[in-house]
């Protein structure tokens, strides 16, 4: 929000998709470590899941079967930090 209180785009964006608000991230598999931006240095992230797609999937019209990753976005300058799914 800036200083009128008014949501930037970014957060009206974020904001349909998902929770009102960003939120801390705790890295999984790391004792509840949490994340910190890798550019900004920013601690509140919004967070998506994605399709990974591949040309043999595309190709083959297949992407359904493609993995999920999770997408965490910085809230502040919106680098986006991919996860695979661990095993």
């Amino acid at each position: 929000m800036d200083s009128a209180g008014r949501m930037g785009r970014r957060e009206k964006v974020m904001g349909l998709f998902g929770k009102s608000e960003p939120e801390a991230i705790e890295l999984p598999g790391l004792n509840g470590a949490a994340l910190t931006c890798q550019v900004c240095s920013n601690r509140t992230f919004w967070q998506r899941n994605a399709q990974l797609h591949t040309g043999v999937a595309s190709f083959f019209n297949v992407e359904w079967a493609s993995p999920t990753c999770t997408c965490v976005i910085c809230s502040r300058c919106g680098y986006i930090h991919w996860f695979f799914p661990q095993s």
